[in-house]
């Protein structure tokens, strides 16, 4: 009986009976769906149909973080703030920020080798260790360079290999950013380049004398324009000795002139005794032969090498205990080629001065060739370089305690 009452329940409505479909108590409106889903079926699962429309207005939604915590690259996701510096997980193609940038890492490293071991960069071809040690301090420039295309990568790996150059330059160069100078000095010394084409000899006359130097060391002198320094320094410098096409003058009495044979065939080297106050000094002038940048030849610096070892041989061979040496030595106190001469001298920019004194080309200078190098107790209280004249050098100026 309970099973034929079920079967007159279910069949009411299609005789008119009263039941779910007429409206009567507990009916549901008609058509599959329309009251926003049918009743489940026994398993669970709903009868196929129509699904209610999802009232959320279509378009691409927000998708949330990835199982490793990135985000997915796409429309909006750079605006992770400067350089999407909050978006270094992985890119779309699947790198993470360890992977990325090896290239510009190999760069870093690269930079960091040529720094810290620029000694055993050979010279055998071309002068390469030379050419690379004149101008050593600019490689520093790498590192801001390669800080770009580390940043827009977002490499990690990148930026932990630029650490490596940086702290090498730093504990290099880091030095030379400060200013050492020790106070007031006994006597002051300049030494120019005044350049045979120089066109305002009396510039660089009026330079010299307001310099307040008391001995001064001049390169490059030659013909009509060596006679107008002789004429215009007369009276603040009354003694003077002229060796072929390098000079000194001075405030005070110089003595046992002598030229120094640094192999080129003509004078470019003397040495002089000069009577300062506080006792005597060797002062060595010197203009070692030039250097030369050439497709065929590299950096031409033979003839320049063997000048300096006959260099450094007659100041190892000084009897004066006190000795200053001034000149334009066509090559920088880092390249080792000048070992000769470096090796028993000081340098008053490195001791006593304030940046890195660059003196040469004058237009934008690029390296101190230009060099006041002393030994035998001499202590170096400033060091600077001067304003520009008609030369392509600058000069350099550097104050002493005797």
């Amino acid at each position: 009986m309970a099973k034929a009452d079920r079967t007159d329940r279910t069949a009411a409505p299609e005789a008119g009976g009263s039941g779910p479909a007429d409206g009567g108590s507990g009916s549901r409106p008609d058509g599959p769906g329309a009251d926003g889903g049918s009743d489940p079926r026994p398993d669970g699962s709903r009868p196929d149909g129509p699904r209610p429309q999802d009232p959320r207005p279509e378009g691409p939604r927000p998708e949330g973080p990835r199982p490793d915590g990135s985000r997915p690259e796409g429309p909006g996701a750079g605006s992770g703030g400067f350089l999407g510096l909050r978006h270094w997980g992985r890119d779309r193609r699947g790198s993470t920020t360890w992977r990325r940038g090896l290239a510009v890492a190999a760069l870093a490293l690269l930079t960091a080798a040529l720094l810290g071991l620029h000694a055993d960069v050979p010279n055998t071809v071309g002068n390469l260790g030379s050419l690379l040690e004149t101008f050593l301090p600019w490689l520093g420039l790498a590192v801001p360079v390669l800080l770009v295309p580390a940043l827009l990568r977002r490499s990690a790996t990148a930026l932990v290999a630029l650490l490596l150059p940086t702290l090498i330059w730093f504990n290099m160069f880091g030095g030379l950013l400060s200013d050492k100078s020790g106070g007031t000095g006994d006597f002051t010394v300049v030494s120019h380049n005044v350049a045979a084409a120089n066109t305002d000899a009396q510039g660089t006359v009026k330079l010299l004398k307001d310099s307040g130097a008391q001995i001064v060391a001049l390169q490059e002198l030659a013909g009509r324009p060596l006679r107008g320094y002789e004429t215009g320094l007369a009276d603040a410098y009354p003694y003077h000795a002229v060796e072929g096409t390098v000079g000194l003058w001075s405030k005070y009495p110089i003595s046992g002139v002598s030229v120094v044979d640094i192999k080129m065939g003509w004078t470019r080297a003397f040495r002089a005794q000069v009577a300062t106050p506080q006792g005597p000094v060797a002062v060595y002038v010197a203009h070692l032969p030039s250097v030369r940048l050439k497709a065929e030849g590299g950096f031409t610096v033979s003839q320049r090498d063997a000048s300096a070892q006959a260099l450094g041989d007659a100041i190892e061979a000084e009897q004066l205990k006190k000795v200053l040496l001034l000149g334009d030595l066509n090559g920088t106190m880092n390249d080792r080629s000048l070992a000769p001469i470096t090796s028993q001298m000081r340098s008053a920019q490195g001791a006593a001065g304030d940046g890195f004194g660059f003196s040469w080309p004058a237009s934008f200078p690029m390296a101190r060739i230009d060099q006041i190098m002393s030994k035998g107790g001499l202590k170096p209280t400033d060091s600077r370089t001067l304003g520009r004249d008609g030369s392509d050098h600058l000069a350099v100026a550097a104050t002493y305690r005797y």
